[in-house]
């Protein structure tokens, strides 16, 4: 039985998904590890040799339709998201022994055996885990009402098995992100991530892990703690961390635990410093400098929208008077 974990980025993003495939079969050598690159290799001045020694598969090269269309209405970041269903249904169709496809945010690494995602797969064809399990202590971000905003569960991970129901939820999922995958909050769209609050009522074998050492990150250290100064950690004195999540971790910025967080510090939740600071370590040695300074393909140039005749108007008004009139007779009406 082939068992694959998919990653999804781009050229910019590959110290973080090298360190994620190193991690994964670090702990899972029975795996196989699959990079999605939403960019194009033959468009890049990147040299051959200095690409991570993983499979990658180009986005051009899946057979998505109008895939020109999906990529001119999107940013770089509804577009990484967007296609994560077309690279799943792509894996499962193009490795026939494949029974496992897991997907995993490229800003992850794996600590431990992925038994704890492959049980609940006996019985289920998707495994999902939610953002928190409880409440937030305090006013801090985020908060219960940014996810609602975002998606109740993270999407950063999503485990799957071979099932009719797993390829109907990767239709169904594929045709919402086609058209719908805008960050667009006020009309209630977040990503991929809000759609996917509806699969445990439109498909019945769902399961929710309430796993604390599955998807550990900043949006649930409120109720997290690690102890272990190296793997394996544990915890909450309860279980094992299986992966952890360094969503919005950069290393430019070694003392700010995610930049979409203002809970705590290093210093008030100093049980995750180390994670942290082994993350960064292994992101330098893996080529995160390097590989930040690609450009990506499918980043679309910023349109340069045309002056408005008012914000001229505005600025003759500050001239003298006749030089207004003279403005004004010019302007063809």
């Amino acid at each position: 039985m082939q068992k694959i974990v998919l990653t999804i980025c781009s050229i910019n993003y590959l110290a973080q998904a090298k360190s994620l495939g190193d991690s994964l079969l670090q702990h899972n050598p029975d795996y196989t590890f699959l990079i999605g690159l939403v960019d194009r290799l033959d468009q890049s001045s990147i040299d051959k040799s200095q690409l991570p020694n993983y499979p990658l598969i180009e986005l051009h090269s899946i057979g998505i339709e109008d895939l020109d269309e999906l990529c001119d209405k999107y940013n770089i970041t509804e577009l990484n998201t967007a296609v994560k269903p077309f690279f799943m249904e792509y894996v499962y169709n193009t490795y026939p022994e494949a029974e496992m496809v897991h997907y995993f945010d490229p800003d992850i690494l794996v600590f431990q055996a992925l038994s704890d995602i492959e049980t609940p797969l006996k019985n289920h064809s998707l495994v999902l885990t939610p953002h928190i399990l409880s409440p937030y202590p305090d006013t801090s971000r985020p908060q219960e009402t940014d996810l609602l905003n975002t998606g109740i569960f993270n999407l950063g991970f999503l485990g799957t098995k071979r099932s009719p129901n797993t390829l109907e939820f990767l239709g169904w999922w594929k045709e919402r992100l086609r058209d719908q995958c805008y960050i667009d909050l006020a009309n209630g769209m977040f990503v991929d991530q809000l759609w996917v609050n509806f699969a445990p009522v439109y498909f019945d074998d769902v399961y929710i892990s309430r796993h604390l050492g599955l998807n550990m990150a900043y949006w649930n250290l409120h109720e997290r703690t690690l102890t272990g100064e190296n793997i394996p950690y544990t915890v909450n004195d309860a279980v094992l961390l299986i992966f952890f999540h360094f969503s919005g971790y950069h290393p430019e910025n070694p003392t700010e635990i995610s930049k979409y967080q203002n809970r705590y510090t290093f210093q008030e939740k100093p049980d995750v410093a180390t994670i942290f600071d082994q993350y960064a370590q292994i992101l330098i040695k893996n080529g995160h400098e390097m590989y930040k300074k690609f450009p990506c393909f499918y980043i679309k140039t910023p349109e340069l929208k045309p002056r408005k005749r008012f914000l001229r108007v505005r600025k003759y008004l500050s001239l003298p008077f006749q030089k207004v009139v003279n403005f004004i007779d010019k302007v063809q009406i």
